[in-house]
């Protein structure tokens, strides 16, 4: 999932590679969810989520599209030393639909490399009851990394990490599905 929203946003192509990666695999049936296409508003609905009493339609069509799925990656910048609103704002929409899922983190930035904005959001994964993963891949000085057409290059290292994150996220996801029963 990627989870920058703004316009002229420069890690796009970590998102692209990162869907790419988990085709490949073969352990998911991926989609890319990209958070600018769905398009959440800063939340609005009038009652908790834990009430799955949602009004609004984005709202019913997140729930389903997160209800759905098995696991996930975040593809998260890392802004001012935290997690973009935008994530937040996403978890926020939602509470039983996150809940016994195993979630990794594709994470970029400067010299931290997004480390700061996925230790932001873990505490709130756990509270979401999601199953946070070790397994990750971090991204320092990204930009140094995409060339003039776009396109992400990793390092021999990060192409191990993605590797070793989808590993986990196979072994984790069938594992979990049961406490969703």
């Amino acid at each position: 999932m990627g989870v920058s929203t703004r316009p002229n946003r420069a890690g796009f192509p970590l998102v692209q590679w990162t869907f790419e990666r988990a085709k490949a695999h073969g352990g998911f049936d991926a989609e890319l969810v990209d958070l600018r296409d769905v398009g959440l508003p800063l939340f609005d609905e009038p009652n908790h989520p834990r009430l799955r009493q949602y009004e609004h339609e984005h709202t019913k069509r997140w729930s389903a599209k997160i209800d759905a799925a098995d696991a996930f990656v975040f593809v998260t910048p890392e802004y001012n030393h935290g997690a973009p609103p935008s994530l937040i704002n996403a978890l926020d929409y939602l509470v039983h639909e996150w809940a016994y899922k195993p979630v990794s983190f594709v994470s970029y930035g400067g010299p931290a490399g997004g480390t700061r904005a996925v230790q932001m959001v873990k505490p709130m994964l756990v509270a979401l009851k999601m199953m946070p993963l070790n397994e990750s891949v971090m991204v320092p000085f990204f930009a140094n990394s995409i060339d003039v057409h776009q396109v992400f290059s990793p390092s021999e290292l990060q192409e191990t990490h993605a590797k070793m994150m989808f590993d986990a996220l196979a072994k984790w996801t069938p594992a979990l599905v049961g406490l969703r029963a």
